[in-house]
Order: structure tokens, then C-alpha cells, then sequence
């Protein structure tokens, strides 16, 4: 008897919330990116292969300095704590006008809540919020400190 393996065609989970983060982020092929989480190189070399050329992962992006225009954050099957940490440190490489997009485990409504208090105390706005098969997620911006008026 001959057995023949044949290739899966099964999505990893980080495919599968590439399409919904870019959505979130409103993020074009042009914009840099930096990408966070434990599978941030993996969905780097993703977005890479889809285009998105001015990726990086937090593992060769340098030194904070507003160099970035998105943030993708995969925090999935990580702890609230640890994001909080990392959180601190990834909001100084977005630029004044970056997004913020983090994607989570399904949560309950509480923990979407303290995610979201969590962003809006290092200055952020939640604009867009989606829940996935595998995840919800939220994207924000920074909160206009100073807003540019327009002249009448």
C-alpha cells in the first residue's frame, strides 16, 4: 500500500489576520510598517510577499524615532501585562500621525475594555474595532495634541 502526502492548503492563523490588520491600519503598500508579537517575523516576511516592501519586525527596526507610519501588533496567546510592556516601548516608533493596530484573543467584553482604557492613557483614539474567528482587534491613533486649524 502507497500512501501519498499531499500539501496542506490550511491558512496559518497569522494569514488569516493579514488581510483584516491591513484593513484596520488603512495602511497602503507605501507606508512603513513595523510589525510586533511573537510570530512578527513570520508576518513581516508575509506583508513582504504581499508588497508591503517598508515592513519590519520589532527584531530589526532599529531605534524608536517616529520612523514608522502603522504598528501591527499579533498579541494573541500573550499576556495583557506583557502588551503593556510593549506597548510603553513600540508607541515611540510610530510617527504623529501613525496607526496602531493590536490584535488579541477572543476576550470577554471587559478585557476588550481594558484594552482599549489601556491605549486611550498612552494618548490614543480608537477608530475601528473587528472581531475575527480567531481574534478581535482594534486600530487607533494618536490623539491630536495640538490640531492644525483651518483658515475661514
Amino acid at each position: 500500500m502507497v500512501t501519498i502526502m499531499t500539501p496542506s492548503h490550511a491558512t496559518p492563523a497569522g494569514d488569516r489576520i493579514i488581510e483584516p490588520m491591513i484593513a484596520l491600519a488603512g495602511c497602503s503598500k507605501q507606508h512603513r510598517i513595523v510589525v510586533a508579537g511573537s510570530k512578527g517575523v513570520e508576518l513581516m516576511l508575509e506583508l513582504q510577499r504581499r508588497g508591503y516592501i517598508r515592513t519590519a519586525a520589532t527584531a530589526n527596526c532599529g531605534h524608536p524615532a517616529g520612523q514608522y507610519d502603522v504598528a501591527l501588533v499579533d498579541w494573541r496567546r500573550r499576556t495583557f501585562k506583557t502588551l503593556e510592556v510593549a506597548l510603553d516601548w513600540l508607541v515611540d516608533f510610530l510617527s504623529p500621525g501613525g496607526v496602531l493596530v493590536v490584535w488579541v484573543d477572543p476576550q470577554k467584553a471587559a478585557a476588550n475594555e481594558t484594552l482599549r482604557l489601556s491605549l486611550e492613557r498612552r494618548g490614543f483614539v480608537i477608530e475601528a474595532g473587528t472581531v475575527h474567528e480567531c481574534g478581535c482587534a482594534v486600530s487607533a491613533r494618536r490623539r491630536e495634541m495640538n490640531p492644525v486649524r483651518k483658515a475661514a
